[in-house]
């Protein structure tokens, strides 16, 4: 049987003599304390915390809160899964997500994107916790915006969040110490190219920063040994490639090391704290950089049957999932992968018969 207190003031009291009622909170689990239902509902697979919510609004507001991410992420029980920003036919952005652990592994569209982003290019994509972040873009470089969209995984839904301090378009992002950088990029007044604008969560607010060394052509970018590391391009006049690090100790960006600058001719990811880059010049070949020895050296090639460049990498764990166009999806783990020219051995996600544009892939655990 339910209990109830009931609770009597004295009526001479004022605002405070009121008589009133108090339901005791339920628990999460009947018969159990909270601290140990918690424990069984940190296991249920990430699959299934959309049917939670709809047991009952503690389980709802449990799913939503920040209680279950952390508890999850602190005991290792958080899953990745990868979101896909693409292109579709109609020059329309979509997104798409793909749980690596599933026993049907396929991609799966996302509603509802924000409608404003959807036929603009160059739109900044990042993850911060269990938010993704749709930042600026434009439909010509003149018409940048500032406007950013937060999406907050464990509530499946949009919301409008606070803008860029500067409009921009076709820049680099990335997450370090916590905080968004939006790096570079084109937009509305000549200080954009040399500037970076930083989101803290904390505070819900972007800073405004600029450094000569940022040029607008930015291609790439990827964070190593807690540095930013932004590539921008070829010079015109040495062919060489033009790459700056940002050093957090004193808030500047320098040049970045030129032996690891010259293989980083294509996308790149980062597996504990190794460097890897897929080589499209000729097939596609993955290079890991030996930063002992200083130089490039070929991991293996990947079947030119599964991969459909021009392609996007992320991590997972120990294996980089290279995503071509139509979202063609190639696994490979780093780990057992030797040395060579040779083929390399890897998994594949089956192919989509779309010719969807990747713009950009990020991971983002719950």
């Amino acid at each position: 049987m339910q209990e109830f207190s009931i609770e009597i003031e004295n009526p001479e009291g004022g605002s405070e003599g009121i008589s009133r009622m108090r339901q005791p909170q339920e628990p999460l689990i009947r018969g159990l304390p909270d601290d140990i239902a918690l424990l069984c509902l940190a296991r249920v697979p990430r699959e299934y915390h959309t049917v939670l919510k709809f047991v009952s609004r503690r389980w709802r507001d449990l799913v939503h809160g920040e209680g279950l991410h952390a508890h999850r992420k602190k005991h290792n029980l958080d899953e990745t899964w990868i979101y896909a920003l693409c292109r579709d036919k109609f020059e329309q952005v979509c997104c798409y997500v793909l749980d690596p652990n599933s026993s049907r592994r396929s991609w799966k569209q996302m509603r509802e994107l924000p409608s404003h982003s959807l036929l603009r290019k160059g739109v900044g994509f990042e993850v911060l916790g269990k938010r993704l972040y749709l930042m600026g873009g434009c439909r010509w470089s003149e018409d940048a915006t500032d406007e950013t969209y937060c999406y907050d995984a464990s509530k499946n839904s949009w919301t409008e969040a606070n803008p860029l301090s500067t409009a921009r378009c076709y820049f680099a992002c990335e997450v370090l110490g916590q905080k968004i950088y939006a790096i570079g990029g084109l937009g509305l007044n000549s200080s954009v190219p040399h500037s970076w604008d930083t989101y803290d969560p904390c505070t819900n607010n972007w800073t405004s920063h600029s450094d000569g060394n940022i040029v607008p052509e930015i291609e790439d970018s990827f964070v190593l040994g807690e540095k930013i590391y932004i590539r921008c391009g070829r010079s015109a006049v040495t062919s060489q490639v033009y790459a700056v690090v940002y050093e957090p100790s004193s808030g500047t960006w320098q040049h970045a090391d030129a032996d690891m600058v010259s293989g980083w001719q294509g996308p790149a990811v980062v597996v504990d704290e190794t460097l890897y880059v897929l080589d499209e010049s000729s097939g596609t070949r993955l290079m890991m950089w030996e930063k002992d020895l200083r130089e490039w050296v070929a991991i293996g090639r990947l079947s030119p049957l599964l991969t459909r460049p021009p392609c996007k990498l992320v991590a997972v764990g120990k294996s980089i999932y290279v995503i071509g166009k139509g979202r063609s999806t190639v696994v490979v783990d780093v780990s057992n992968a030797g040395n060579g020219g040779g083929m390399m051995v890897s998994s594949s996600i089956p192919k989509r018969t779309s010719n969807d544009e990747i713009i950009n892939c990020k991971c983002l655990s719950i």
